[in-house]
């Protein structure tokens, strides 16, 4: 879920559509899952000296390069955090101990209850920058002008439409003419206009075959829109259609797109359960992944931190700090 938009119910929707089982839907994981530790001291994120970040074990190849990601790169979608956004310890804790663990970015879903000059502000005081958001498609053109102008008021650099599900091929159509259009008005305000996907974009049949992702791909104007590859679902997409290297399906789904993928959401997932993971724990071999194709905002996610969200978000910092490939 991103949001609180349901990306598992949309995919197992589509495959029972197609006729699938909960066995084939964890058809096809990676061998293979590593560990990582983590405690924290004084609210400071610490490495256990078990980490291997880059190295989950037989089957990925992470390790084996020099390169890292750039910690100015680094970034966390706060739905990851919502549990402990609106209630206990609440958004000024939380935001403040991110800040602890050397976040300097973070990906908006929602203010909190602040107008964007006052999130800005707080933000600012933290040393975080809200570069990027999640905003749905907007319902008039007013509603447009709004989230726009919210966007430019945080001096965000993307902006991402989060979700759409439909097993109408006009419906896709449409959303993906109104994203060029909302990307032209988005240019405008200096902001990079993308979209999130889900696994379901890979499974839907919209007639003859024909996928969601290939109609968004085709119809989005690459000049205008970008993808924001969120490589959980695009790795459980390679999955749930029976790819033999999922990872590899990630590679080649994101080089075959005409649109730039200027961000990645990285998610783990769970070798056994199919389910999201903190990083470093499940089976998606990032650094293979990053090696081939890389991007100007690397942003933590797990919908359902392992511990606590908090904690999640600790070990993502860590694991990307550490990871090389």
């Amino acid at each position: 879920m991103c949001f609180g938009f349901n990306g598992e119910e949309a995919l197992r929707r589509s495959l029972a559509e197609r006729g699938s089982s909960r066995r084939q839907m964890l058809r096809g994981a990676a061998v293979g899952a590593g560990a990582v530790g983590l405690g924290t001291l004084g609210g400071t994120a610490v490495a256990a000296p078990a980490l291997q970040a880059g190295r989950h074990g037989h089957g990925h190849d992470g390790g084996h390069g020099g390169r890292q990601v750039p910690t100015d790169r680094i970034s966390i979608q706060l739905y990851t955090l919502r549990a402990a956004l609106g209630g206990t310890p609440g958004f000024d804790t939380v935001l403040t101990r991110l800040s602890q663990y050397g976040y300097t970015r973070v990906e908006l879903a929602g203010y909190y209850g602040r107008t964007a000059v006052q999130l800005r502000a707080f933000l600012k005081g933290l040393g975080i920058s809200a570069t990027s958001s999640h905003d749905g498609i907007s319902a008039t053109p007013a509603e447009l002008q709004t989230k726009l102008q919210n966007a430019a008021t945080l001096r965000q650099t993307y902006i991402n439409v989060p979700y759409l599900n439909s097993n109408s091929l006009s419906d896709w159509q449409k959303w993906a003419d109104q994203m060029n259009n909302e990307a032209r008005q988005a240019k405008r305000y200096g902001l990079k206009y993308g979209y999130h996907n889900h696994a379901h974009e890979f499974t839907i049949d919209l007639g003859g075959g024909l996928t969601p992702w290939e109609v968004l791909t085709d119809r989005l104007d690459p000049r205008l829109v970008h993808l924001e590859a969120d490589l959980y679902w695009v790795y459980t997409g390679g999955v749930q259609t029976g790819q033999s290297d999922p990872d590899q399906f990630v590679i080649d789904t994101l080089r075959a797109a005409p649109q730039k993928v200027l961000q990645f959401h990285v998610k783990d997932r769970d070798e056994a359960t199919g389910d999201m993971s903190d990083l470093g724990t499940g089976v998606v071999d990032f650094a293979r992944i990053f090696r081939r194709h890389r991007v100007d905002e690397y942003i933590v996610e797990n919908d359902t931190p392992d511990v606590s969200p908090l904690t999640s978000a600790a070990v993502g910092r860590c694991y990307l700090d550490h990871l090389t490939f």
